[in-house]
């Protein structure tokens, strides 16, 4: 491994422990633990959690609140150069604003076996008939980021079965 390709893996686990710590902040506040960064030219440039729950907003993922904090820190909606971290595996929704806010590359932690639109599920980041295609890197750090996930409804599911209600999922 070349000098550049190790300081290239540093700086990509350091920021996704960034988004770990947003992740960590959405499951405090009683949201799924789903942390994102968008990073231009080495700098974090937008920052988002799930705020669905708390904002009852469908749209309050992390991904799409770090995307519009790039935007408005870069002036653009055009995001190329930007790179995002997110400790999970973009939805369908999110995938396709990735695509159309023009991201040059995601990086995600865990993969989606439920509706992820980086591979799991869908495809929508590497749609050949799409106008833009980022580079994807799964699995970045993904034990600390499916354990988190993991934690997150064990407890969930944990209180509900105490007040004899049961998860359906």
């Amino acid at each position: 491994m070349s000098i550049a390709a190790s300081n290239d893996a540093l700086l990509d686990a350091v920021f996704m422990r960034e988004a770990l710590c947003l992740a960590d902040e959405a499951a405090a506040c009683g949201e799924v633990p789903v942390g994102a960064v968008a990073v231009h030219s080495g700098r974090v440039v937008g920052r988002g959690r799930n705020v669905r729950e708390g904002d009852r907003d469908p749209m309050g993922h992390a991904e799409v609140l770090a995307l519009r904090g790039a935007a408005q820190v870069l002036g653009a909606w055009r995001l190329t150069g930007v790179t995002l971290y997110v400790t999970l595996e973009p939805c369908a929704m999110c995938a396709g604003a990735l695509v159309n806010a023009r991201v040059d590359r995601v990086v995600y932690g865990c993969a989606d076996p439920k509706a992820g639109a980086a591979g799991s599920v869908l495809d929508v980041l590497g749609e050949p008939r799409l106008s833009h295609h980022p580079a994807v890197v799964g699995g970045l750090l993904g034990d600390e980021c499916g354990e988190r996930l993991k934690a997150f409804f064990r407890e969930r599911r944990g209180r509900r079965e105490g007040r004899g209600v049961r998860e359906t999922r």
